[in-house]
């Protein structure tokens, strides 16, 4: 586990855990341990911070801030805040939650969602031409591929829902289905 050091910036044993739990999460999803402490650390952080504060607060080099940094910038979860009288660069993280986990939401779909959803269909293609294919295997896999559309869409239907709209949907959580119920079908017993 990378070890904080504090030398510029004070952070308490609570956001230290916080940082280095983020990282950790940040590794298990395939995100670069760094990448994920330095955005943790913007995120709490109550200003911007420079790339020297940033490597002295979290005890990584400077390149590997400056590099962890071009791709938080290019996920659009950090931009930089110029500071007066200061010409170093300077960044901030999203301050937006929705926002922010609306684009680690698409970045995660774009880079493993779409590509399986697209093997998949190639795969598909492929056990319906070949005769050796099992017709269960055929079957499971036009199912799995019915349900990946399903939840394709209903990504699609969410972003399109106003912020404003989404937190009560979101917190009316399962009460939705008693709501909904009088204008869908009955499903049989069991299922």
């Amino acid at each position: 586990m990378t070890e904080i050091t504090v030398n510029r910036l004070k952070t308490s044993p609570a956001i230290q855990r916080f940082i280095l739990h983020w990282g950790d999460m940040g590794g298990q999803w395939g995100v670069n341990r760094s990448v994920a402490q330095i955005h943790a650390l913007l995120l709490v952080s109550d200003r911007p911070l420079n790339a020297e504060e940033i490597a002295d607060t979290l005890g990584i080099a400077r390149s590997n801030v400056s590099n962890s940094i071009k791709e938080l910038l290019t996920w659009k979860l950090v931009n930089r805040a110029p500071m007066a009288g200061d010409r170093r660069d300077h960044y901030e993280a999203e301050s937006d939650m929705w926002e922010m986990v609306s684009r680690i939401v698409a970045m995660r779909k774009a880079r493993e969602l779409d590509p399986a959803a697209q093997a998949l269909d190639a795969c598909l293609t492929d056990a319906k031409e070949d005769p050796n294919a099992g017709e269960a295997a055929v079957q499971r896999l036009s199912d799995l591929q019915e349900l990946i559309g399903l939840l394709n869409g209903w990504y699609e239907q969410m972003n399109k829902v106003p912020k404003s709209r989404l937190a009560p949907l979101l917190k009316l959580g399962a009460r939705a289905v008693d709501l909904l119920a009088p204008f869908t079908k009955k499903e049989k017993a069991g299922r």
